[in-house]
């Protein structure tokens, strides 16, 4: 990873904008990778960056934990017996601390969470899971058993290994469900204050998990469109609101047999009561364009851009067809406006040669997956000389279909019983989990000092960032310690003394 800049004129004056790159293979090809657009890194440019991180994420950590009161002891070391050890992960969860700190969901969290006869604060494990989705998005299972302990958050929470198990994990997953409206009406409203959005659009779209086993504790787990081709699992529908930034705005579970059209009124109805309703853009795809649902939108005066069916398109036909009208958005993508005579609604006509190439390309590649397999099939059944059973053979005929659906309509596929054989698709560049990867290689670990005089001395040290990490720091407005004091229970019996 290393800093490359560019130069622009501007007002007859010549500005550098820097940027964080890495090199990635890929092929026989070695390109450069854009982490970080750090802009111009002048005077300027810096306190513009650290008054940005300091509104952010406030001021560095107490110096309490890392301040343990011995950096002017002297004492002679032995050389030869020193070593590492206890190395963890520092850098990313650190930083992942001081945006839960700073976004205000530490303080709001001590404030809903309920204070009883629990050992650890249920604060805490929120952060450990807030900090866990966001450097490596897991399991709770995955979180208790690796991954906290490969990371500096024991000290940086004083929170021991043992604490953290999946148990705990999951009960403070419940104390958060039941504040899930105040934590993201909290949310969308800091985003607003710190980076002037008013989420004027909002994309929309539904997903689903499915469960193995039979649920039969959870009433939403039932049957329905399988989206990750599991209908043998229950399940349950997940809608999810964005910003046009794709900034999470809030999320409702439905019942596994919900339609995605179903779920519009009620997820328009919650997020305005939420987050307001002067201004919105609804943008969703086709599975929300009901007759009903759109007429509900209409008659109720809210503004929507939402795919229509392919069936739909018939309607238009003349339009698509004529040459005049179309407006280039960019090379290769053009738009048009019409209007429907039977609602009165502005309709956006696209095309795109790039679609167009593409999609005959995935229709040849999924035409040649059904004639390979069909053949395959084709040479089983010659070699079992017809014995195969027809309904067995009709089964793994529609298994082939279903997989490669682009382009199943293009075949008509039939079993002949004959006698012969049958014949038959942040400014942070665009990748801020690079920023995470990257700042996850810097560590805190041990450093075992013996010494000839006070027996063996436990120093736990952050390791220094490079160049390029220094400066993507700087421009977070992250200032890393370089020492964290140990726990009580981790301090040698021979001890230093000033």
């Amino acid at each position: 990873m290393y800093l490359r800049y560019t130069t622009r004129k501007k007002d007859g004056k010549v500005h550098r904008y820097w940027r964080l790159v890495r090199s990635v293979r890929v092929g026989r090809r070695v390109i450069q990778q854009t982490v970080a657009q750090l802009g111009e890194l002048d005077g300027h440019g810096r306190l513009a960056a650290r008054a940005l991180a300091r509104h952010l994420i406030g001021e560095p950590q107490q110096a309490r934990l890392f301040d343990d009161g011995s950096e002017h002891i002297t004492v002679p070391v032995r050389l030869k017996g020193i070593r590492v050890e206890r190395a963890r992960q520092f850098g990313d969860v650190y930083l992942a601390l001081a945006l839960w700190r700073g976004t205000g969901l530490a303080e709001l969290c001590e404030q809903l969470l309920p204070v009883g006869k629990e050992r650890v604060a249920w604060e805490k494990m929120a952060a450990v899971l807030v900090a866990a989705r966001l450097c490596e998005p897991s399991s709770e299972l995955h979180i208790a058993e690796d991954w906290y302990r490969r990371t500096a958050l024991s000290d940086l929470l004083q929170l021991e290994d043992t604490q953290v198990n999946k148990d705990r994990l999951y009960r403070a997953l419940d104390e958060l469900l039941v504040h899930k409206a105040a934590l993201e009406a909290h949310l969308s409203r800091r985003c607003g204050e710190l980076f002037a959005r008013e989420n004027e659009v909002l994309l929309y779209d539904v997903t689903s998990t499915f469960f193995e086993g039979q649920a039969l504790a959870n009433p939403l787990a039932q049957r329905g469109y399988s989206r990750d081709h599991r209908p043998d699992c229950k399940q349950v529908c997940i809608a999810l609101v964005v910003s046009f930034d794709g900034f999470p705005l809030g999320y409702e579970v439905f019942p596994g047999n919900t339609s995605d059209s179903r779920t519009v009124q009620s997820i328009v109805t919650t997020m305005e009561a939420r987050h307001g309703v002067v201004g919105r853009v609804w943008i969703a795809d086709r599975g929300m364009s009901s007759a009903a649902n759109l007429a509900w939108l209409r008659e109720s005066g809210r503004r929507y851009i939402i795919g229509a069916p392919k069936s739909e398109l018939k309607k238009f036909a003349t339009a698509l067809a004529a040459t005049t009208g179309w407006r280039a958005l960019r090379e290769g993508v053009e738009v048009k406006l019409t209007r429907c005579l039977e609602t009165h609604d502005t309709i956006i006509l696209c095309r795109s040669a790039e679609r167009r190439t593409k999609e005959r390309a995935m229709h040849e590649k999924f035409s040649l997956r059904i004639e390979t397999a069909l053949a395959r099939l084709a040479a089983r059944i010659e070699r079992s000389h017809n014995r195969l059973d027809p309904s067995t053979i009709n089964r793994q005929i529609g298994r082939i279909l279903q997989a490669n659906q682009r382009a199943a309509a293009r075949f008509d596929v039939r079993l002949i019983d004959s006698g012969s054989p049958a014949g038959f698709h942040l400014g942070l560049g665009n990748s801020p989990r690079t920023v995470l990867e990257e700042l996850a290689r810097i560590q805190s670990q041990d450093v075992i000092l013996p010494t000839a005089t006070h027996g063996q001395i436990r120093l736990r040290c952050v390791t220094q960032p490079d160049p390029a990490q220094a400066a993507l720091l700087e421009r977070l407005g992250i200032v890393l310690p370089k020492r964290m004091r140990l726990a009580e229970a981790e301090i040698p019996e021979i001890a230093i003394s000033a």
